[in-house]
């Protein structure tokens, strides 16, 4: 009897340990989008969905840190099914698309019909992400709320923003167009100018041909008293951004051809190095080694000569994808720019590099030497410099 006693009492424990356990953190279902509506209805909580990628650091610091913090996990299991989704597994894609997903940890707060309610993106200590997920309880702070007084009065310049405020946390831009179009149609050309309208404008505006976006462009300086110059010229370098990006991501060059036409009729200096390095970008991402030559010949001395950086880059994909002897040199002086305004080990051996592959193997014998007796004396690497002199001494 004292043994069934006693197994019954451990068996009784071990539930209790285990039923603590659970609720000492957060149970994430990940048993899918439908499912866990289905929950939502039957249990009458909203559903809180943590989208993530395994290779985030901030979603695996949120994971590690913040939902296992007891102040959330009370909250979390209280007011919401928890529920996540690696992005790029299973149901990512149909996240990504339906929510205009971006960036990566995103939260989702959603009603028991998938609208949504609420949402925030980002890295956030526990106290802060309570707040944020008490936000998404408070009815004059959610989304459907909010659309409904802005469609109630779309003339009405505050309801807009606050509208775009709270869509606007970690989303595709051009999901707003839309709204910052329907208030703006009743903004006449003069009433453009106000800070709420510059608000709406930076947030909601994506169409660079735009009546608004032309309209800032013309009058660039009134905008600038409104808001401030580092915010116009933002917006403006922004705009064009979002234009060509993706282009350039699809390796798209006739898309970028017809989108980079509308981008250049902007004309500032800050907005032709933007459009130098998208060249550049298309040109390395495609392989087209003869436009990137075109590119970097006509406007590397004008708009990266202070940028170190670039120029190592430059200079590295000369080495690497250039045969003549001409273009070559040209890579060589800019690596030696690049050195004096940055003197790196790396930039050293790709110098030494191209004076090997124009065969001056006596500079490429000096700047390799250079490179293996910089990072020595500092106890780093040399294995690139020292396989250089092997070469070059064997010949």
């Amino acid at each position: 009897m004292k043994i069934k006693l006693s197994l019954l009492l451990t068996f009784l424990a071990l539930v209790l340990a285990t039923d603590l356990s659970a609720q000492n953190k957060i149970q994430f279902d990940e048993s899918g989008y439908q499912s866990v509506l289905q929950r939502s209805k039957k249990e009458h909580k909203p559903v809180f969905y943590m989208l993530y990628a395994t290779w985030c650091a901030h979603c695996n610091k949120m994971k590690s840190e913040v939902f296992t913090d007891t102040l959330v996990v009370n909250f979390i299991n209280k007011n919401f099914i928890p529920a996540w989704q690696d992005v790029e597994k299973g149901e990512g894609d149909f996240f990504k698309k339906k929510f205009g997903i971006r960036f990566y940890p995103t939260f989702l707060f959603l009603d028991e019909d998938g609208k949504e309610l609420y949402n925030t993106s980002g890295e956030f200590k526990s106290e802060a992400f309570v707040t944020e997920a008490k936000n998404a309880l408070t009815k004059e702070k959610q989304i459907v709320y909010l659309e409904q007084q802005f469609l109630a009065d779309v003339s009405n310049g505050d309801k807009c923003l606050a509208y775009l405020s709270a869509l606007n946390k970690g989303r595709d831009r051009s999901l707003l167009s839309p709204i910052a179009q329907k208030y703006l149609a009743t903004q006449s050309d003069a009433q453009l100018v106000s800070s709420t309208n510059w608000k709406i404008i930076a947030n909601g505006v994506t169409d660079i041909q735009s009546r608004e976006f032309q309209y800032v462009l013309q009058h660039q300086k009134e905008f600038e008293a409104v808001a401030s110059p580092k915010r116009v010229q933002r917006k403006i370098e922004n705009i064009v951004t979002e234009l060509l990006t993706l282009p350039v991501e699809f390796k798209d060059t006739i898309g970028y051809e017809k989108k980079r036409l509308i981008a250049q009729t902007i004309h500032t200096r800050k907005n032709d190095s933007l459009l130098f390095d998208f060249d550049m970008r298309i040109a390395e991402k495609t392989l087209n080694w003869k436009k990137y030559k075109t590119v970097t010949k006509a406007s590397a001395d004008e708009f990266a000569a202070k940028d170190a950086k670039t120029l190592m880059e430059i200079a590295a994909n000369y080495w690497k994808h250039v045969a003549d002897t001409e273009s070559l040199k040209y890579a060589i002086r800019w690596a030696h720019q690049s050195l004096a305004l940055n003197d790196t080990y790396d930039t050293q051996v790709i110098l030494a590099r191209l004076y090997q592959k124009i065969k001056e193997n006596k500079e490429a014998l000096i700047w390799a030497t250079k490179a293996r007796d910089r990072n020595a004396a500092l106890g780093w690497k040399t294995k690139e410099a020292d396989d250089l002199l092997t070469e070059l001494t064997q010949k």
